[in-house]
C-alpha cells in the first residue's frame, strides 16, 4: 500500500482563520448571526441553548444552478474571499459562508466526493492536522462531520466543520451555569453515559499514527452501523447509516442518527415548533431560531432531553 502524503497545515491556522473571517465579514461575503444562549441541565448534562432570531429570517435563496443546468457547488471552486487556504494534498480550508460561532471553518475535499461516503484516512488525517495546528497555539478545535439524510448535513460536497472551542464560549462568562460548559464528546468516556441516545467514544492517543486513527474511525462506525442493522457487516463505500462524528484532541465520538429533529409541544399538547440538531449535538449545544421553542426549553428543560430522545437510538 502506497504511503499516505502527510497534510501540510498551513501556518499560524487559528491568526489565518480569524483574519479571513473578519475581512469577510467586514465585507458582507459571510453572515454572522450572533445569538443569545443560555445553559441547561438535562440529566445533569450542561447543555447550551443558542437563540438565533435573525436566524429564522434568512432569506431563502432559489439553489443556483450551473450553466449546464446542474446544481451550484460552492465548495468546488470557492469564492476568493471565502477561501482560507489551500491544504494539500486533497483539501481545502473554506469559511462558513453563514456562521453563529465566529471563525466558523470548513475543510473540503478539492476533488468533488460524496457527504454520504465513509470518510478516507486523509480526510481523518487533514481533521487531525487542523485540531492540532491550534493546539499549538494554546487553542482547541471540536470537528464534527454530518452523513445521511437525518444528520443536519445539508451540502452533498464532502466537508467536515471546525469549530474553535473559544469561540463556542462566547457570551457564557454571563450565563448561570456558564461555567459548567464543556464539549460534552471529551466528558462521555469519564461520566458514563448519561445521554438517552446511543454514542460509541474512543480516547485519541497523542502517538497515534494516520491509519490508527482512521481505524478508530472505522470502528466507531461499523459499531453504530451495528447497533442499527444487527446483521449488517457494513462493508460498502456509501455509509449505510444517517451519523454524527466528532472529533476533539481527546477523543472521537459517533452516534447513529434516525431523526433530524422533533416537535416540542407545550403544557396543552399544542406544537411549538421542530428543534433540529446536527453534529454540535455532541459538543453539548443546540439552536433554535424562534422564541417560542427559546422560551419553552428554558422554562423546561427536560423538553430538551424529549428531543434528544427522539434523534437516535435509545441508550
Amino acid at each position: 500500500m502506497a504511503e499516505m502524503t502527510r497534510p501540510t497545515v498551513p501556518a499560524k491556522l487559528p491568526s489565518l482563520v480569524k483574519a479571513a473571517f473578519d475581512k469577510a465579514r467586514l465585507s458582507g461575503d459571510l453572515t454572522y448571526y450572533p445569538t443569545q444562549v443560555a445553559v441547561l441541565a438535562p440529566n445533569s448534562i450542561p447543555f447550551q441553548l443558542r437563540f438565533s432570531p435573525a436566524l429564522a429570517s434568512k432569506p431563502k435563496a432559489p439553489k443556483p444552478k450551473e450553466p449546464n443546468g446542474k446544481p451550484f457547488n460552492p465548495f468546488e471552486s470557492p469564492l476568493p474571499a471565502m477561501l482560507i487556504a489551500d491544504f494539500p494534498p486533497s483539501h481545502r480550508l473554506v469559511l462558513n459562508k453563514f456562521a453563529v460561532v465566529p471563525e466558523h471553518f470548513l475543510l473540503v475535499t478539492k476533488e468533488v466526493k460524496p457527504q454520504t461516503h465513509v470518510l478516507e484516512i486523509d480526510d481523518i488525517a487533514a481533521t487531525f492536522a487542523c485540531i492540532q495546528a491550534y493546539r499549538v497555539e494554546g487553542q482547541e478545535l471540536f470537528a464534527f462531520f454530518n452523513s445521511g439524510p437525518n444528520s443536519g448535513a445539508s451540502q452533498p460536497h464532502r466537508h467536515l466543520q471546525l469549530l474553535p472551542v473559544q469561540s463556542m464560549r462566547d457570551g457564557l462568562e454571563n450565563v448561570n451555569q456558564g461555567n459548567d460548559w464543556s464539549v460534552l464528546a471529551d466528558r462521555l468516556s469519564e461520566s458514563g453515559n448519561a445521554l438517552p441516545f446511543q454514542v460509541f467514544t474512543t480516547s485519541m492517543r497523542p502517538n497515534m499514527t494516520a491509519e490508527e486513527r482512521h481505524s478508530a474511525y472505522l470502528s466507531l462506525y461499523r459499531c453504530a452501523v451495528k447497533a442499527v442493522f444487527p446483521q449488517s457487516e457494513a462493508r460498502s463505500e456509501e455509509a449505510e447509516i444517517s451519523y454524527n462524528f466528532t472529533m476533539t484532541s481527546q477523543s472521537m465520538a459517533l452516534c447513529p442518527r434516525m431523526a433530524e429533529g422533533t416537535m416540542i409541544k407545550d403544557k396543552f399538547g399544542k406544537d411549538i415548533g421542530v428543534v433540529s440538531l446536527n453534529g454540535t449535538v455532541l459538543a453539548g449545544t443546540a439552536l433554535v431560531k424562534n422564541e417560542a421553542e427559546w422560551n419553552a426549553l428554558r422554562e423546561d428543560p427536560n423538553m430538551l432531553l424529549g428531543v434528544l430522545k427522539g434523534i437516535g437510538l435509545p441508550s
